[in-house]
């Protein structure tokens, strides 16, 4: 249909310019469409027009009522660009009939869509990105000292891990692991250095999480909370002097553990709506009365709660005897609490999916505490929403998604390695198409996963906080960690079901579940949060537009409201004619600064944000508040609003890295897959879009040739294949900061050195196949034997020999798989020495 309607206003148009007067007919159409799609403002749109008009009316043979319309429009639209008549006229208007179809925000939503910053998804959103912004950022770079402390304690910890130890045998982290990240810092990374820290940047922060990924999930899991959203971060941001200068030290020593408990079993992680309650009472603490909190409250999926010393706790704080003022609700609040504290129940513990990081349930009731240990003191109460929405936009970019790249980098790693090595009908398992192409999604995803969480973690440490990313990142990240856990689970086969300690997968997969769910579900995260958001945050106008009608000063509510609503209509006609043009040209006359491969992938993301905005216009201004219950249009609005960014973010982290030409082949496939999805998106959002005569013009606007993307083609995922499936610095640099190092207990160090083996061993193996099998001088049916007939022949040397036993030697024992005796299967419960209640325990 569209192309249809697209045959047959080319037609008219080359009518038109048969006809006298046809050239300035399309002159003054260009003319429109250019100033349209150059976004002038409306008053050089309209002297733009008047000249044209007057040509057009001098030469054209149009009729004069036709003329004569042409200059009541024009009429028109001059009177736009005197405001007080607008506003008299329109505004006024308009904004009476905006502000009773706008719903009521409660404050928590308010303060829910001011958290954080916008960034790059603010550009996304314009129809006109500014890649200059991106590009000018500075690229995300270790310190001396972060990269000494990834190639130091990070790298002796790795090595004291043993995933099978911890899991089967354990149960838990050893005893001398947990005292090396309590004493090496792996608790104070986000802790100031004058209070004993490390104070990483976010950036090493996030590579620090994604190595020790690699190599356990449990010691990721351990690492990221007290790193993440909690007693550190809270203090850090919004503690009391008294209370930094009491805990921060403590927390960096490793002498405190943290936890924060927000989830509870009846709202769960819906801080706005907890039951758990603190009222503000008279009660005795240390001795003598005091107005304190009395606390009730039961808390589950808390990560380090069983060991837990002193507990984050999230909670409505109430005042029904107006002991501290007229206000009975004051609001969601944040306290800490000592493990110790009379009435706490704490120390019990989940076991989630066989991944035993410490996790439990935490109650409380009647647990009476002072005020002081509100954090922030007595005059943050009820600003506890507040705190968690700001500082959860950090977190979310950080620990989840850095922790999935890690185990994303460990899998493609080990399976392109693996591959290779192993053989089925006599060829490397890695040069079977089907296998192909399952590696090339992985490099392709674990890419885009590491430019997401490296570019995004530069950004915070440029002073970003940004929420709506921090949403994206923890679906789409977790998300694709759980297809190349799948995928590398399928090329594995046997090798990685069968657990044991030479399995190397088996873990990691069943822990994506854990990320898939926590911090908000993915579910949840996609259908509501990133649109949802993003669409009142990030839109140039919409926020402008609703503060405006809410202004209680009338006046100037009128002004902006005017400002913001043509503003909006300029924008909205700019982003159909951008679109259009785009679509019509396959975006190729758009400039990029990029002169290079990449060039046409910046013009794709661009082309895809001005139908974005354009459709996300014409959902909110027809659907209005109804968008927020049509989850499935919000998801798929969301998803293209994620293609475009997590497709930014590959091109600038290739940017970032210096463009090496080796991985090209992975970035063509990582913005081809991205922006294929992008296209689908918007095409699933057009065929359920509830008004059909919108939707049809919509696909006219968007999709004037069709759907002209296509996804990454079975050559190019050859191509990337074949990056990861041998030793390369393609390889080196999708999998940098896993842990590869060769040592005994290292399977992704052992799977390297086979890979590089390979390289020799394969030449070997075939001279032994053309001159002795196919000869009929070779007749074993083992490789072992036909390295003997092989020397025996003179087909082979005895230092080749020798190279291919070797070879062969590490290759077995990298594909075996563990057995057990029947008594040996389960595993016998170790209870963990409890750390002794601090009774009494005081707060300063």
């Amino acid at each position: 249909m569209g192309a249809i309607l697209t045959l047959l206003a080319a037609a008219a148009v080359a009518y038109a310019a048969t006809r006298v007067g046809g050239v300035i007919t399309l002159v003054l159409l260009a003319a429109v469409v250019y100033l349209a799609y150059a976004r002038l403002s409306l008053l050089v749109f309209s002297a733009t027009c008047t000249v044209l008009l007057g040509a057009y009316t001098a030469l054209g043979d149009t009729a004069w009522p036709w003329k004569a319309f042409l200059w009541v429009l024009l009429a028109a639209l001059w009177a736009l660009n005197v405001r007080p008549l607008r506003k008299g006229l329109i505004t006024r208007r308009f904004m009476r009939t905006y502000l009773r179809l706008l719903p009521a925000m409660s404050p928590t939503e308010r303060e829910a869509l001011e958290a954080g910053t916008v960034w790059w998804d603010g550009e996304l959103f314009t129809g006109a990105p500014r890649w200059e912004r991106l590009l000018a950022a500075a690229p995300p770079r270790l310190s001396p000292e972060e990269q000494a402390f990834l190639d130091g304690p990070c790298e002796e910890l790795c090595r004291m891990l043993d995933d099978w130890d911890i899991t089967h045998r354990r149960g838990d982290l050893p005893p001398q692991v947990w005292e090396f990240l309590k004493t090496r810092g792996f608790f104070a990374m986000i802790i100031p250095k004058r209070f004993g820290g490390l104070e990483f940047s976010a950036y090493a922060h996030s590579c620090v999480l994604a190595k020790i990924a690699s190599r356990s999930t449990t010691a990721s899991s351990t690492v990221a909370v007290p790193n993440s959203l909690g007693p550190a971060e809270l203090l850090n941001h919004y503690g009391t002097e008294e209370q930094k200068s009491h805990y921060l030290p403590r927390l960096a020593r490793g002498e405190e553990v943290p936890c924060f408990a927000l989830t509870g079993p009846r709202a769960g992680s819906d801080a706005a709506s907890i039951p758990d309650t603190g009222v503000v009472a008279r009660g005795t603490w240390q001795g003598r009365e005091i107005v304190g909190l009395k606390l009730n409250f039961a808390k589950r999926y808390i990560t380090l709660a069983p060991i837990a010393t002193v507990v984050g706790l999230a909670f409505r704080m109430l005042d029904p005897d107006h002991l501290l003022g007229e206000r009975a609700d004051i609001g969601i609040t944040c306290a800490l609490v000592p493990r110790g504290t009379a009435g706490m129940s704490i120390g019990r513990r989940h076991f989630p999916l066989n991944i035993p990081f410490q996790n439990g349930p935490i109650q409380g009731r009647d647990v009476f505490v002072p005020l002081d240990f509100i954090i922030g003191g007595p005059q943050m109460a009820g600003q506890g929403w507040r705190m968690l929405v700001e500082q959860l936009s950090v977190g979310r970019c950080i620990s989840l998604p850095s922790n999935a790249t890690g185990g994303a980098k460990a899998a493609t790693w080990s399976t392109g390695a693996y591959a290779r090595i192993r053989r089925q009908f006599n060829a490397s398992v890695s040069r079977f198409e089907g296998v192909q192409s399952i590696i090339a999604r992985m490099a392709g995803l674990t890419y885009v996963m590491d430019a997401a969480r490296s570019v995004t973690a530069g950004a915070i440490d440029g002073g970003e906080k940004p929420s709506v990313p921090s949403a994206m990142l923890k679906y789409h990240v977790t998300e694709m960690g759980r297809q190349v856990a799948n995928d590398a689970m399928d090329v594995h086969g046997g090798k990685a079901i069968c657990l044991g300690p030479r399995n190397y997968l088996a873990r990691g997969y069943q822990s994506v579940p854990i990320a898939i769910t926590v911090e908000g579900a993915n579910v949840l995260t996609r259908n509501l949060i990133i649109f949802g958001q993003g669409a009142i945050r990030c839109h140039p106008f919409v926020l402008r537009e609703m503060n405006a009608a809410r202004d209680p000063d009338r006046r100037r509510g009128v002004d902006a409201f005017d400002a913001a609503l043509f503003g909006h209509i300029g924008f909205a006609v700019s982003n159909a004619v951008r679109s259009l043009v785009m679509a019509l040209t396959l975006a190729r006359l758009h400039r990029v600064p990029d002169k290079g491969p990449t060039r046409r992938y910046f013009q794709h993301v661009v082309r895809f944000s001005a139908s974005f905005a354009f459709a996300v216009d014409v959902a909110m201004l027809t659907l209005g508040g109804y968008l927020k219950k049509k989850e499935s249009l919000s998801a798929r609005l969301g998803d293209v609003l994620s293609a475009m960014y997590l497709a930014s973010m590959v091109l600038k982290h290739f940017n970032d890295e210096g463009g090496p030409q080796e991985d090209l082949p992975i970035v063509e496939w990582a913005c081809r897959h991205l922006l294929y999805q992008a296209q689908e998106q918007l095409h699933g959002f057009l065929r359920n879009f509830p008004s059909r005569p919108l939707a049809a013009l919509m696909r006219w606007l968007i999709f004037p040739r069709g759907l002209t993307y296509f996804a990454p083609s079975d050559r190019l995922g050859r191509r990337v294949a074949e990056l990861v499936t041998r030793p390369s610095e393609s390889r080196a640099r999708l999998c940098r900061f896993a842990f590869t190092s060769l040592s005994p207990g290292n399977p992704l160090g052992l799977l390297e050195e086979a890979l590089a083996l390979a390289l020799e061993a394969e030449p070997l193996e075939q001279r032994i196949r053309v001159e002795g099998v196919r000869t009929g001088k070779v007749t074993a049916l083992d490789l072992p034997g036909r390295i003997e007939q092989a020397v025996r022949e003179g087909i082979l040397s005895e230092p080749e020999a020798q190279r291919l036993r070797e070879y062969d030697r590490k290759t077995m024992e990298l594909i075996r798989v563990d057995d057990f005796a029947p008594e040996e299967i389960g595993a016998e419960a170790q209870p963990r020495p409890q750390p002794a209640a601090r009774a009494g325990a005081v707060a300063p």
